[in-house]
């Protein structure tokens, strides 16, 4: 268990790596013009080929329409919830923030998959609850909270609140979405099938989401399809799969599962260096740093623990 723990979380740092173009990648798009529903359901859009074609590649296509098959409705709740109500409310959110602020606040998820936990698998607190993990969220989120009073400082309450609310429901849906599938499937699919599915299964809310932007007269512009093409393949299919078999490898072992939850705290560091890079902002202020510093530092210690 300690090996499949200490790949586990290597799979996840490097999953937050990709998943880190995704808020850059939103910012940039919102900058530049580009409305957010096509930046959520174009992503969704670009997977579906590309899983599509991994998936027959290896002969996994007929396992994963047999179990879809069994609970067809199942897969679509949860997969709206884990990927659809996520994603757009993540997009929605660039639009009022910088990448790395966005990325430090959805760290919650951290917190969110252990709270969530005891609900899911119908246990008390304390059989799956680790208060050193628990202690060392509250690090990561002491950091966040410090980020977020240095960025009220400039801006006003209103983006402050559409910037940050969103995400936090967003950090809730995800766990919950991702944690119920792997029950649903109960380890008969691998990571890539399960990306494919829940991301068939939320074509729907993609397809009505993309209508509504179509009756407002909101269209894509160029730049943003070959944007969300390249986050498609960068975030939803190799961080996704790369996060999946990370969870997949732990998922017997809830205290294990929070400290691979709790790679995804990466993603601010590696926001904050392609923000710097592509955007071309400034540092943040020292404020900001230490907030960054701290949810690291949550992040490593999570990784570092040992399993009692």
């Amino acid at each position: 268990m300690k090996s499949d723990k200490s790949i586990a979380i290597c799979l996840g740092l490097l999953s937050a790596l990709f998943f880190a173009v995704t808020f850059v990648f939103n910012r940039l798009m919102s900058v530049e013009g580009g409305h957010w529903i096509w930046s959520a359901s174009l992503r969704f859009f670009w997977m579906v080929p590309f899983l599509l074609i991994l998936v027959l590649f290896r002969k996994n296509l007929k396992p994963l329409v047999i179990e879809m098959k069994k609970r067809p409705w199942q897969w679509i709740l949860w997969s709206t919830i884990g990927f659809g109500f996520f994603y757009a409310l993540l997009t929605f959110s660039a639009t009022y923030g910088p990448s790395w602020l966005v990325a430090s606040t959805w760290q919650v998820t951290i917190i969110a998959g252990m709270l969530i936990s005891p609900i899911i698998n119908k246990t008390s607190f304390k059989e799956t609850l680790s208060f050193q993990a628990l202690a060392f969220s509250l690090i990561i989120l002491l950091g966040i909270l410090i980020m977020q009073i240095s960025q009220a400082k400039s801006i006003s309450i209103n983006e402050l609140i559409l910037g940050i609310i969103p995400v936090l429901i967003a950090a809730f849906a995800y766990p919950i979405g991702n944690r119920k599938m792997m029950q649903v499937t109960n380890g008969k699919l691998n990571a890539m099938q399960r990306t494919l599915g829940m991301t068939i299964a939320s074509l729907p809310f993609w397809i009505l989401l993309s209508v509504y932007g179509i009756t407002i007269n909101e269209l894509p512009n160029e730049p943003q399809v070959y944007q969300t093409l390249i986050v498609a393949i960068c975030s939803g299919v190799i961080a996704t799969v790369l996060f999946f078999m990370a969870t997949d490898r732990v998922q017997k072992d809830e205290k294990a599962l929070a400290s691979v939850e709790a790679t995804q705290s990466a993603e601010v560091l590696f926001a904050l260096i392609g923000e710097i890079i592509i955007l071309k902002i400034h540092l943040p202020d020292i404020y900001s740093i230490i907030g960054i510093v701290l949810v690291i530092i949550g992040m490593m210690l999570h990784s570092l623990k040992k399993k009692k």
